[in-house]
């Protein structure tokens, strides 16, 4: 099925409009500090959050409701997120009640020429959309909403619940992947990190958490047969900037059994984290220091830095240009929030930056992961209209390194060497502070919340594993830990031992490619991966229907094959090849009848010919035409 995607750029109408929420009144106040007093007070956003009233009559909030006492067991399946980096997703099921948890999506392995992006496989949802009681997003990164456009188009439009930021974001997303679709949302935004929402049978509860984006929030579902605790993607941060650090011993508290669901991407990583104040400390350092334009990139979703940058910009008198679709969106949704000042005095258009001496410019962008159309890659391909970089300027990499972004992250960095004699990385100094945890972190948690059992999630199945380890080193049994992958299903029953099933959802990758979502099967990128390794050879024969003879010279077409003036011989050989299969005997006595039986012979013989001459099987596409 193919679906009709907005261009970028296109005006999110209405996508900062709330929903009428729940009876809870909103509080002002948010847990990620005293960054929430810059909301203005007349933004839409601001109207909307004062004057919102009304309820929900099926998904509302209910304080101390008591627990449903009967029904089948908790069922957890993911279906997405155990086996890679991205594609998070995962199904609670209990009784005829379902709630999900993000909707990620996942970035194309090298050997995926083509495709956009993967999403999670709902299949084993269809039949089941009026069950689905509500989706809650844990923050705004890709990997965890990125997906929700179209999945949530699939599922009939569940209720979402999610913080202020991470519901303006899939808002945006929305009206970018399918315009005037944002009115489809409902939206119940979690104003409260206290509040508690009854999701059917499910007792929905909240929770704070450190991580490197605005309105992070861990979750706590409970149910007559275990309490699920699950973070999302979670860090610690001893020292924080807000002064206020967060740990997870309340949790500990809850009913038994505790389930812990944690994010273990950083398992392998013994090293110890860069605090957060160490790394700005010194970016402010290089800013103040820089003699010409300090140029930072770092990922779009870095509110918190962005906002304490643009701070100390302002503080020491430099203009400041952002660059980059998503961060600019990304920017303006959290100043229409109120979660970043407007900084009009400090804030220029990237294109005037020219206007301004150089020393007193600071240019934040993407594409530090060397994504091929960021702006980092058009500033160093010298395809950017308004920068260009200079040997002066200060070049900075403030980002991690995603799985998968090793090789292209390396090249980018190598040809910004060639062009700057300023460029600061981690290797160098310490510029950026990762937002996930590390193994001493998982230790401490896991020590912090003592749960019944534990299950690692959202990271590579090597990692799960690695955190299955390191729970049993530090005294849990082997029947207390369970890595699952994509599609299993666990199922906790009261007074019984969590079992996995055999049965297993389906989680086949369905992978986005322009407007189609799902119509690239596993053929379709085998096709493109010969295409890509051996070229392909395109051979146009003309015969007479009548007689099935050939008429003229067939003629033939490369593409990633060969290159026909260098290779006139092999050019030549091919044609003669290509008439004597067209002109043989049983060839030519069925051409009348079968035009598919000469297309299957030039293809296997012709095929043939050519992996003798060369060692190459390039993909060989017959034309027929008759006359």
């Amino acid at each position: 099925m193919i679906f009709r995607r907005t261009t970028r750029g296109e005006s999110v109408r209405g996508g900062l409009r709330r929903a009428q929420h729940t009876a809870t009144k909103p509080v002002a106040a948010t847990s990620q500090g005293t960054i929430s007093k810059y909301r203005p007070k007349n933004s839409p956003v601001a109207r909307a959050h004062r004057f919102a009233g009304g309820s929900q009559p099926t998904f509302h909030t209910a304080a101390n409701r008591p627990l449903p006492t009967s029904g089948s067991g908790l069922k957890i399946y993911p279906l997405g997120g155990q086996e890679e980096v991205g594609r998070n997703c995962t199904v609670f099921e209990y009784d005829n009640d379902i709630v999900i948890l993000d909707m990620g999506l996942q970035f194309p392995d090298e050997d995926m020429p083509g495709i956009d992006y993967i999403i999670p496989n709902v299949s084993s949802l269809k039949g089941k959309e009026r069950n689905i009681r509500g989706v809650i997003f844990s923050h705004g990164h890709l990997d965890h909403i990125g997906a929700a456009p179209i999945l949530l188009e699939q599922l009939g439009n569940p209720p979402i619940i999610g913080r202020n930021l991470t519901l303006a974001m899939i808002k945006h997303r929305q009206e970018d992947y399918k315009r005037g679709t944002t009115k489809n949302l409902k939206t119940i935004p979690i104003h409260n990190i206290s509040q508690v929402m009854q999701l059917g049978k499910f007792t929905v509860k909240f929770f704070r958490v450190e991580h490197s984006i605005v309105d992070a929030v861990g979750v706590i579902l409970q149910t007559p047969h275990g309490t699920v605790i699950h973070p999302g993607d979670w860090t610690i941060e001893d020292d924080p900037l807000s002064g206020e650090r967060i740990d997870y011993e309340h949790l500990a508290s809850l009913p038994s059994p505790r389930i812990l669901m944690l994010e273990s991407l950083g398992v392998a990583y013994t090293k110890e984290r860069i605090p957060v104040k160490v790394t700005l400390a010194n970016l402010e350092k290089l800013i103040s220091e820089a003699p010409g334009r300090i140029i930072i990139g770092t990922f779009a979703s870095q509110l918190e830095r962005i906002t304490q940058l643009l701070a100390y910009a302002e503080k020491i008198g430099k203009k400041v240009a952002l660059d980059g679709y998503s961060m600019k969106m990304n920017v303006k949704i959290a100043q229409e929030l109120g979660y970043i000042p407007a900084h009009k005095n400090i804030l220029i258009p990237v294109e005037d930056i020219h206007k301004y001496p150089e020393n007193k410019i600071l240019l934040i962008c993407t594409g530090a992961q060397g994504e091929a159309n960021a702006v980092f890659a058009r500033i160093v391909n010298g395809s950017h209209r308004s920068v260009t970089i200079k040997k002066s300027d200060v070049v900075v990499f403030s980002s991690s390194v995603i799985p998968g972004n090793e090789r292209s992250i390396q090249k980018i960095k190598d040809q910004i060497y060639r062009l700057s004699d300023n460029v600061i990385h981690n290797d160098i100094m310490d510029v950026h502070s990762g937002g996930h945890a590390n193994a001493e972190d998982i230790k401490r948690v896991l020590h912090q919340i003592k749960p019944d059992y534990f299950l690692p999630v959202y990271a590579h199945y090597f990692m799960l594993v690695e955190a299955k380890k390191l729970a049993l080193r530090e005294g849990f049994r082997d029947d207390q830990v369970f890595v699952l992958e994509n599609g299993q299903i666990i199922e906790f029953a009261r007074n019984k031992k969590p079992q996995v099933l055999k049965k297993k959802v389906n989680t086949d990758y369905v992978m986005v490619d322009g407007l189609g979502i799902g119509d690239v099967s596993e053929v379709v990128l085998r096709d493109r991966q010969v295409m890509s390794e051996d070229g392909m050879l395109v051979v146009i024969a003309t015969i007479y229907s009548k007689t099935g003879k050939l008429v003229g010279n067939p003629d033939i077409i490369s593409r990633g094959f060969i290159y026909m003036k260098d290779n006139k011989d092999l050019v030549e050989k091919t044609r003669k090849k290509i008439t004597e299969i067209v002109m043989s005997g049983d060839t030519k006595s069925r051409a009348k009848a079968d035009e598919n039986f000469i297309k299957n012979k030039l293809r296997n013989d012709l095929g043939q010919f050519l992996f003798q001459k060369t060692k190459r099987r390039p993909m060989v596409l017959p034309v027929i035409i008759k006359v």
